[in-house]
């Protein structure tokens, strides 16, 4: 009975979410190539093309901290459900504008900002949800697994978004995603939250605002790596949102390669998650931050340009080095942060590192232009490298620790050098635990629905 086949650990909620995550992830990463190629379709350039995508992420940037306050208040599965049916509805409109060929700069703008605006309050729900919905030694194979079923999706997603989109045209996979958004929210409506202990009353939206910052301030592990991808983040987003979908027009032949070369990277952290759900690092921030270099590799590739073979080879390492990384900044921060504080941390999170974002999309076009699309894809590379170099300055980040346990609220305000006490060692080698993070967010996957982090 396939029932006897899941593990213990793996309950309704954890197996809801895996669904969910695979039914979007196979819609959207089509549809983050459709959405490039309507815009090309319809007469527009890379400049264009750079519009479209910050109208995307600059509410996403918004109205993130907003999100995470709302999901520690209300129950997290609504919020979710409200965020997906947003989605759909935004994404619907869009296919229908391109399907009739009505669609113009602005209406791309507007359907997008306003996907931007669900993932906002979905991502820190959904990152909290999922981290509350495990526990124990075998959270890291958990989030290991979860992360493999939503990047084999993936690996479909963008391969099929590719050959749809050149067979038929961007309007019909854009459909398909809105109807992918439908279905994740109907799965999403029966989690069960009644795990997750009721808030008490007082104190306000900037009452909640504040306790989020000194939690995530007071861990030096925490805002630098959130800093780090706050540039790395920003740098694959415009490389993945603008001059990937324009070199794979002008050198490699259309939307088919660039949906396979997605389709590698997807395989990549398929690879990745294989491996995660089999090892431990002990120094899990250490080996995480190490396996950021490998990410600069598709942007060095597209600024050659590599062909395709090579473009999906530099993808395909890219994957699993990102996917060993948000592993890992999964587990620190499932082991480190109070359940209670899940979402605001996670919001901090996500806005810290897609801060950038919307102004690095907006400047690609122009970037293009003054420097030339092969600089500016070199210059990319090389500050992936470095901000990348310089995170492992910080003591926190080498030197952070497994416990067997997490951090529960008492121990937090008990101990708040939570990442220091860790790093010290106690009960080292034992495992924890993952979901979407934003600064596990380095993914063309991943949206930039979190560029360079997580969910569906």
């Amino acid at each position: 009975m396939i029932s006897d086949r899941i593990p213990g650990w793996a309950g309704r909620n954890y197996l809801l979410l895996t669904a969910a995550a695979i039914v979007t992830n196979l819609g959207t990463h089509g549809a983050l190539i459709a959405a490039a190629f309507a815009v090309i379709q319809s007469g527009g350039d890379g400049g264009d093309v750079g519009l479209v995508a910050m109208a995307r992420t600059l509410p996403l940037v918004l109205f993130l901290l907003i999100g995470g306050a709302v999901a520690d208040r209300v129950p997290r599965h609504r919020v979710m459900v409200a965020a997906n049916a947003l989605n759909c509805v935004s994404q619907a409109l869009f296919a229908v504008l391109v399907l009739t060929g009505e669609a113009r700069l602005w209406h791309m703008m507007l359907l997008t900002a306003l996907c931007g605006t669900g993932q906002a309050f979905f991502n820190p729900a959904a990152e909290a949800m999922l981290m509350s919905s495990v526990d124990g030694e075998q959270a890291g194979r958990a989030f290991a697994l979860f992360r493999m079923a939503m990047n084999g999706a993936g690996i479909g997603g963008a391969a099929l978004g590719g050959a749809l989109i050149a067979a038929f045209g961007p309007g019909w996979v854009l459909a398909i995603d809105a109807g992918a958004f439908a279905a994740a929210g109907a799965l999403r409506a029966f989690l069960d939250v009644r795990h997750i202990p009721e808030r008490a009353p007082g104190g306000g939206l900037l009452a909640d605002l504040r306790e989020g910052w000194d939690e995530f301030v007071s861990r030096p592990w925490l805002w630098s790596i959130v800093a780090q991808f706050a540039v790395v983040v920003a740098l694959v987003g415009a490389t993945e949102s603008v001059y990937g979908p324009l070199v794979a027009r002008d050198e490699l032949g259309g939307a088919r390669p660039w949906g396979l070369a997605l389709a590698a990277f997807g395989a990549g952290t398929l690879a990745g998650a294989l491996l995660m759900a089999r090892w431990k690092p002990r120094r899990m921030l250490l080996v995480g931050t190490l396996c950021v270099f490998p990410i600069a590799l598709p942007t060095a590739a597209l600024a050659v340009p590599l062909d395709v073979t090579g473009l999906s080879a530099a993808m395909f390492v890219s994957g699993v080095a990102i996917e060993v990384f948000g592993v890992s900044w999964m587990t620190a921060l499932h082991q480190e942060i109070p359940e209670e504080k899940l979402s605001r941390v996670s919001a901090y999170d996500w806005f810290g590192s897609t801060a950038m974002l919307p102004l690095s999309t907006a400047l690609a076009g122009p970037a293009e232009s003054v420097f030339g699309r092969s600089n500016a894809l070199w210059g990319s590379a090389a500050l992936i490298v470095l901000v990348t170099a310089l995170v492992l300055l910080v003591p926190d980040v080498r030197n952070l620790t497994r416990r067997t346990r997490r951090v529960t609220g008492a121990a937090a305000d008990a101990a708040p050098g939570a990442a220091p006490a860790s790093a010290s060692g106690s009960a080292p080698g034992s495992a924890s635990g993952d979901a979407v993070p934003a600064a596990g967010v380095v993914s063309p996957s991943a949206d930039t629905e979190g560029a360079v982090r997580r969910h569906g």
